[in-house]
């Protein structure tokens, strides 16, 4: 039987990436799906593949920092679905730098996208998962949110605060059934994002990502669907008596 059958989900940056194969591999497991992401085109990719899946897939292309779209997002999946029953906050963005060089516009815009867009959609759906006490949050933070990382400060600061938030919510929300995790996924990881790390670390003459790959336990990058693995596995019922918890998926990069 499929863990999740007939469950549905939102995944936020789910036109490419972690997001897109977070998406997947829920409808594998029985979810419908409500597809946010900045990008149409991705995201139409995603929703047909979901559909290839047999599953059915709704989408809202907004920007997460912006509270106004994320209201019609969750406006839209509220009338297409009876009710949402897993959130994943995946959307995010990277900047590097050495902070001296940090623009403020980058750090505000760090935390627009990385920590505002999880509030908002936090706040949008936990008042129907009060109502009916149970549901699933799962929030993408990252490996530099539990570690400090040179040239990582706005990025590492907002997934800090992801964790923090995820805390504070799991203890506010178990008394009405509702479990919120987080994944914090290696900096290794084959992406998008990856690709955008490598051209930053070349600019500041920081060690490519394959020669750090192979510096780690595992001897390799990740993959998407590994981290999508975790994320299913947390908003299933297999991880029943799991809340609060910050998961590394690193490679062993990270293991605290």
């Amino acid at each position: 039987m499929e863990p999740l059958a007939d469950q549905v989900a939102i995944v936020t940056g789910a036109g490419a990436g972690i997001g897109r194969e977070v998406a997947l591999q829920l409808a594998r497991d029985g979810c419908n799906l409500g597809l946010f992401d900045i990008n149409e085109r991705a995201m139409l990719e995603t929703a047909d593949e979901v559909r290839r899946l047999g599953r059915k897939a709704v989408i809202a292309v907004g920007n997460v920092a912006r509270r106004a779209d994320v209201v019609l997002a969750t406006q839209l999946f509220a009338n297409e679905f009876d009710s949402i029953d897993i959130l994943v906050n995946n959307a995010g963005i990277l900047r590097t730098c050495k902070f001296l060089d940090l623009t403020e516009n980058d750090w505000r815009e760090c935390f627009a996208v990385n920590l505002d867009g999880v509030f908002f959609f936090c706040q949008a759906i936990l008042a129907g998962m009060v109502e009916r006490r149970s549901g699933n949050i799962v929030n993408i933070s990252s490996w530099t949110g539990k570690k400090g990382v040179a040239n990582h400060a706005a990025y590492g600061a907002t997934k800090a605060a992801i964790l923090n938030l995820t805390q504070s919510l799991a203890e506010e929300f178990g008394p009405f059934g509702i479990r919120v995790n987080a994944v914090c996924p290696g900096i290794i990881i084959d992406t998008n994002m990856r690709t955008q790390a490598e051209v930053l670390n070349r600019a500041q003459g920081l060690p490519d990502v394959a020669s750090r790959a192979k510096s780690l336990p595992l001897g390799r990058p990740g993959y998407p669907r590994e981290i999508a693995e975790v994320v299913a596995f947390l908003a299933s019922a297999r991880a029943g008596y799991m809340t609060g918890q910050a998961v590394n998926v690193t490679g062993g990069l990270w293991m605290n």
